[in-house]
């Protein structure tokens, strides 16, 4: 098989979002920026919307420049934290100028292929040298143009590394799918029972105030009390697998000790993410967060669900314009009626095998992911033939 070298400019289109401050609607059409793009595909929890006429203004069909994301383009961040890449499906989205648009050249290359390689370590050092290897910063469509791409010259053989490689994503998404049903019945049965009121013998037990008679008026902190993380920057780090939770959606990096028991829920403590609720099922170095492990509590997971049922609460604690802060002892003194223990422990029996289930899945996740990106550059080298 023969392989060839082309820059990115050669075998795609390229383009970016809006040069403009749009104005933003509570709905309408997603609008995206570069943290909403990551390297596991889109982050909907910050997601952003436009108006059509403001979308009609900005990204239009029959532009001289590539500006209107279509089905099979290539999004990629490439301002803060570079790298990430979603393939645009049938959907209608407007970006800004901090993403880059990627049209494959569909004569030369496939654009699932493309999507690939920009996943791939080779591309990835790529652009790391020429941005002189620092996390943050900033590509230009000129400099991520001048990177190479390594491909075969038969696009049906393109094509047999993408099914290779995207049975893997397939297993992968399908157990997403499954973690997230898993937590939307936990979330489900945590509003059933305890905003809705409808829990186990609930007919037995008098409403004074709207308040079952027995529960108590409290904090969450008398429920699970949060802990400030420990600061650790880049530099102080020992290279290893425990994830260090810092102020992002996704670990700032990797440590070799961690300072929590799994699970262990984090609060993101600043940043644009300050308030973001994550339980993470392996033990992990809680840095710029809050946080709260089954060392802490007995009812962890009923913490979790008040959580996930409380981000209005939680983004009303943040504090600071330019840099926003969540601190632990504002989740802390959040007011919460207290349950009996009984339902306490009778709710989490309940949920404890959904939990357990979404850990396995993680877990197979995991393997599977280290599984593909081993093969991805053995692939798109010719290292290994298909």
């Amino acid at each position: 098989m023969r392989w060839k070298s082309s820059r990115l400019s050669e075998i795609s289109y390229i383009g970016d979002g809006a040069h403009a401050s749009l104005k933003r609607e509570s709905r309408g059409i997603p609008y995206l920026t570069a943290k909403n793009i990551t390297k596991s595909g889109i982050d909907h929890s910050k997601v952003e919307y436009i108006s059509q006429e403001t979308y009609n203004k900005h990204f239009k069909q029959n532009s001289n420049a590539l500006t209107q994301p279509k089905q099979g383009d290539i999004l990629y961040s490439i301002i803060g934290s570079i790298g990430g890449v979603y393939v645009v499906q049938d959907e209608k989205i407007g970006i800004s100028s901090s993403v880059a648009i990627f049209r494959a050249k569909t004569e030369v290359i496939d654009y699932q292929y493309l999507a690939y390689f920009l996943k791939s370590p080779c591309f990835g050092s790529q652009v790391k040298a020429i941005k002189g290897g620092v996390a943050q910063g900033f590509m230009s469509l000129g400099k991520m143009g001048s990177v190479q791409v390594l491909y075969p010259d038969d696009i049906e053989y393109q094509k047999r590394i993408v099914g290779i490689l995207s049975t893997y994503d397939d297993l992968i998404e399908n157990n997403k799918k499954q973690i997230k049903l898993l937590e939307e019945t936990a979330e489900r049965l945590y509003r059933e029972w305890f905003v809705e009121l409808h829990f186990p013998g609930c007919e037995d037990v008098k409403i004074v105030d709207g308040v079952p008679k027995g529960w108590l008026d409290g904090t969450v902190g008398d429920i699970a009390l949060f802990k400030r993380g420990k600061t650790i920057t880049k530099a102080q780090i020992h290279k290893g697998n425990v994830p260090v939770v810092a102020g992002g959606l996704e670990p700032a990096y990797y440590h070799n000790v961690a300072n929590t028991v799994a699970p262990v829920i984090t609060i993101s403590g600043s940043g644009a993410n300050a308030g973001f609720a994550r339980l993470y099922n392996v033990d992990v170095f809680a840095s710029d967060c809050s946080f709260v492990d089954s060392q802490t509590t007995p009812y962890l997971y009923w913490t979790y669900c008040f959580i996930k049922d409380s981000k209005a609460k939680l983004d009303s604690l943040q504090k600071g314009a330019a840099q926003p802060h969540v601190y632990a002892k504002d989740i802390n003194t959040l007011k919460i009626y207290i349950p009996t223990d009984d339902i306490l422990d009778r709710f989490c029996k309940v949920v404890t095998p959904y939990f357990d289930k979404i850990k396995n899945l993680q877990r197979q996740n995991d393997l599977l992911l280290q599984a593909r990106d081993r093969l991805l550059p053995r692939l798109m080298s010719g290292e290994v033939e298909v």
